[in-house]
């Protein structure tokens, strides 16, 4: 109780002559930090500024301090690197496994290129390659037949008119089908295959019909327009190295345009019965001809027993035409001298018709 109490700020403790100390002598080498632990008093809990110093010290990779034991992070520390690298791990095996693993089909084949350089065409069954965007491989069906129809009705293509050779106009529609059978011609020598293809096909349609009539468009004519169209597509498509084959060109359509169908109706019906009196005609002349050589084929062979027999023909052939003559007509028969009297036949005697009124008889 004789101690004096210590300053806040110094040691308190007496000088070196035995007295007390005011708080700027004694030994006390300085005011004291007054949140410092003093000496021989129990350790105090976490302070406040402590437990955030550790909280950064903890956040920039230190350790230490009161309330944990060093392995708490923040994300962005050790751990948090390594969350972030094995996912990073993980994507690029899924994108080597979806990139490098190609299943083809039957049907298909596929065409690998190496920095867009072609390298080769792999066929059915799983393939495995390099990993994009090293390699990339573009699928291509083979064996499916790939087709349209000019005009497109169902996106309001309207009338396609086209001029035929005789100066009319004629409104077509057309489909073509076609496949594939070179992969790597089809994806490389042509920028756009299906509309080149079309394109192709609307020049031969338009240069057939132009070396072509109007009856032969309407008419039998079809199908050789159509063989015509064929060719001459597969030709161009041939020469441009396009990998493609035509597989069939069918006209669907040909009419009149509709500004002049009713006088090309006419037009029409008066063809079809032109048509009518002409088939009549010639079965008419194939009947009279073969008349005629019938009977000339009979006349041959007359004259064949003719030459054998002349009398014996010659006087045959009398008595047949007498007998076609006198059959005909009203015969009077006349006895010679001292011969019985004529015998009338009943039913045989012609009433001879009576003579008109202030006639002489």
């Amino acid at each position: 109780m004789s101690d004096k109490p210590k300053s806040p700020w110094g040691g308190g403790g007496g000088d070196s002559d035995g007295g007390s100390g005011d708080g700027n002598g004694g030994n006390d080498a300085g005011p004291r930090n007054p949140w410092a632990q003093a000496p021989g008093s129990r350790p105090r809990g976490p302070r406040p500024g402590g437990g955030i110093e550790d909280l950064l010290k903890r956040a920039r990779g230190g350790g230490g301090g009161s309330g944990g034991n060093g392995n708490f992070r923040f994300p962005g520390s050790g751990n948090g690197r390594s969350l972030w690298l094995a996912g990073v791990g993980l994507f690029l095996l899924a994108w080597i496994g979806m990139t490098s693993i190609h299943g083809i089909g039957p049907q298909e084949r596929g065409v690998v290129t190496y920095f867009g350089r072609y390298s080769g065409t792999i066929g059915p069954g799983w393939n495995l390659t390099l990993p994009a965007p090293i390699a990339s491989v573009r699928v291509i069906n083979v064996t499916g037949i790939q087709g349209f129809s000019f005009p497109d009705t169902d996106g309001g293509g309207g009338q396609n008119l086209v001029l035929t050779r005789d100066g009319n106009l004629v409104d077509l529609s057309y489909s073509v089908q076609w496949n594939i059978i070179d992969p790597q011609k089809y994806v490389f020598e042509l920028d756009k295959p299906d509309e080149a293809v079309k394109a192709i096909a609307e020049t031969a349609v338009r240069a057939a019909i132009a070396n072509a009539t109007l009856d032969e468009v309407l008419g039998a004519g079809k199908l050789s327009i159509q063989t015509q169209v064929a060719d001459s597509m597969q030709k161009i498509l041939d020469d441009y190295q396009s990998g493609i084959r035509i597989v069939n060109v069918a006209l669907n359509n040909a009419a009149a345009p509709q500004q002049v169908s009713d006088a090309f109706k006419s037009v029409t019906a008066a063809q079809n019965e032109r048509q009518s009196n002409v088939t009549q005609a010639r079965g008419y002349a194939q009947q009279v001809v073969a008349i005629a050589q019938g009977q000339a084929a009979a006349f041959n062979s007359v004259y064949e027993q003719y030459k054998l027999a002349p009398e014996v023909t010659r006087r045959r052939m009398y008595y047949e035409t007498m007998e076609a003559i006198l059959s005909k007509n009203d015969k009077t028969i006349i006895e010679p001298r001292n011969i019985a009297p004529f015998l009338p036949v009943p039913g045989g005697v012609r009433k001879l018709p009576d003579a008109p009124q202030g006639e002489a008889r």
